[in-house]
């Protein structure tokens, strides 16, 4: 608990203060309505649902305020990569952006519900007191007219006691607006779901653009005024304090006290979310202009086990190691825009990519690749995009887990460190790197097996043997193919790879490795990175907390996990 404490400190601070505004903004909102003596008569007709609904709405448009920001992913790689205030703990915040912004959603799912639930029974308020005949304040109040020609002011929605609570819904901007946006929040977050998005990756990214019509409904969701309050002019002729006792006589002439007036509460929701709509669409529009610049296919690969290598050129592109591109093939589908990890290095002078077939879109892609007497699918690009891999090299010390294509960054990582030794590059501040490939089959392991044979050159001819050390691990095996290995484990190179380090079969034992680690590096600072399962995933941060030492002087593990 004390090494999860002393390496998530900023988030737990952020996330505390977070929880906390809305907590504050909920309670302070409550009791302002509560007791606010403009909303007085108000709640002589709904109770305490109306300080609810409101409390809920306000944390819905702070909510809905920050949703938007970990998604625009032009403000978070200017952040990470120019912004010389944003030290190693900072930067790491701006890898969690896709889980802030699944908790900002959850939130918002909570307060819709709150919202909803006091509004079914505000209406169900509104409804009794409309159709009672018993002459109380409610049932007055609600028989105020709807007529403003004849000087009317309303304070109950449902205009007539035939009318129906399902017809004042589905007639009304509040109600409608607010039919929309829920079934609009139901889909999206549905349709976000781990299993959706790895199986069905089109539904997702579809639904997901169900948003707009979420921002608009919150936009304008306030302007039917259905939540009302007595006027400032009426509270000085009339006040509630001292006219509501006597609600009798409002008409008669002699009285004091005059019928109230009352007034639609001003919309707020387009105030907060304004300036992060304004930032959204300045974000798509810079996306969609580098997505319409020319990219010029130079080279098209096919791998076993389906994976597909695409060399490109781009006017003005510019990478880092780890940095991730969105893909489109418009002749595949115009709308559909996939992320990729770039797998070359910052000093080539192309950039690619490594797709493997794992859904309709990435099939149709490499089929029509694989079409050998037809042009050449036209590709547009978007990014690049940071990640956390871009701060491997601010380590002493290197962990690169990949499973599976999950490779493709410390490709680009390992294709840069070739570059650096043939540069004779000395500002280098990475001392030591450990590799681990896990992969299911052994066609995998050729994807890059000229990268890692040249590697192993490199070492030996610079006297660095020890500078790389990596491991291949396959899980999907059989008794021939352990067989075989076994025959053959005297032999120089490998005979699954023909590499020199010998393939394992099965897992890693993390445990084992860590502390290995740890023993060799007692004072070093670790970057661990994975580009993998979220089972794996658990596995890594819990080993880097239990191996990370108290003392800030001793062997630190700090995990980063690629987020797309």
């Amino acid at each position: 608990m004390g090494n999860w404490v002393v390496n998530h400190w900023f988030s737990v601070l952020f996330l505390a203060v977070w929880f906390g505004l809305n907590v504050f903004l909920f309670v302070d909102a409550f009791l302002k309505y509560e007791k606010a003596d403009k909303y007085y008569y108000t709640r002589k007709i709904l109770g305490s649902t109306l300080a609810c609904a409101r409390a809920s709405a306000l944390c819905l448009n702070f909510n809905s305020m920050l949703i938007l920001l970990p998604v625009c992913r032009n403000l978070l790689s200017f952040l990470r990569g120019t912004c010389s205030f944003c030290s190693r703990t900072l930067r790491k915040q701006l890898d969690h952006n896709l889980t802030f912004h699944k908790l900002v959603a959850y939130m918002i799912c909570l307060h819709t519900a709150i919202h909803i639930i006091a509004h079914l029974f505000n209406f169900d308020c509104y409804s009794r007191s409309r159709q009672a005949t018993d002459g109380s304040l409610a049932s007055i109040l609600s028989g105020l007219s709807h007529d403003e020609k004849k000087g009317g002011s309303w304070l109950n929605p449902i205009q007539s006691p035939n009318m129906t609570v399902k017809y004042v819904t589905f007639t009304s901007i509040a109600g409608l607006t607010g039919v929309i946006m829920t079934i609009a929040l139901i889909l999206m977050v549905t349709s976000a779901t781990e299993f959706i998005r790895r199986s069905y990756f089109e539904v997702f990214w579809y639904t997901h653009h169900l948003f707009i019509f979420y921002i608009l409904g919150l936009g304008i969701h306030g302007i039917g005024g259905i939540v009302r309050g007595q006027t400032e002019k009426s509270m000085k002729e009339s006040h509630p304090c001292k006219c509501a006792e006597s609600f009798e006589m409002w008409d008669d002439r002699d009285s004091h006290c005059k019928r109230p007036e009352f007034e639609g509460h001003p919309p707020e929701s387009w105030k907060w979310i304004l300036a992060p709509v304004i930032l959204y669409i300045c974000e798509r529009i810079l996306r969609f202009y580098r997505s319409q610049q020319k990219v010029v296919i130079t080279k098209v690969v096919m791998h076993p086990s389906k994976v597909l290598e695409l060399q490109m050129n781009k006017r003005g592109f510019s990478m880092e190691v780890g940095q991730y591109i969105f893909v489109n093939c418009p002749s595949i589908s115009l709308l559909e825009w996939h992320p990729f990890t770039l797998t070359s290095a910052p000093e080539e002078d192309f950039f690619s990519i490594h797709i493997r077939a794992a859904g309709d879109w990435t099939e149709n892609l490499i089929r029509a690749f694989e079409q050998q007497y037809s042009t050449i699918p036209r590709i547009e690009v978007d990014g690049p995009f940071g990640t956390a891999s871009e701060d491997v090299f601010q380590y002493e010390v290197a962990v690169l887990v990949g499973a599976g294509i999950g490779v493709t960054p410390f490709a680009s990582i390992l294709k840069s460190i070739w570059y650096k030794f043939q540069c004779a590059d000395h500002n280098l501040k990475t001392k030591k790197i450990y590799f681990y490939w896990i992969c299911r089959e052994t066609g995998a392991f050729s994807w890059f097996n000229d990268l890692l044979t040249s590697l192993e050159q490199e070492m030996e001819e610079l006297g660095k043997v020890g500078f790389l050390n990596y491991r291949l691990f396959l899980t999907g095996w059989d008794s021939n193919i352990v067989g075989h290995a076994a025959l053959n484990f005297d032999k120089a190179t490998d005979i699954l790879t023909g590499l020199k380090q010998k393939t394992s079969f099965g897992r890693p034992m993390w445990d084992n490795e860590f502390s290995k680690i740890a023993t060799s590096h007692p004072k070093s600072v670790v970057g661990v990175f994975l580009c993998g399962p979220q089972i794996l995933a658990k596995s890594l941060r819990k080993c880097c907390h239990r191996y990370s030492s108290l003392d800030p002087r001793k062997v630190q593990f700090y995990f980063n996990k690629e987020n797309f």
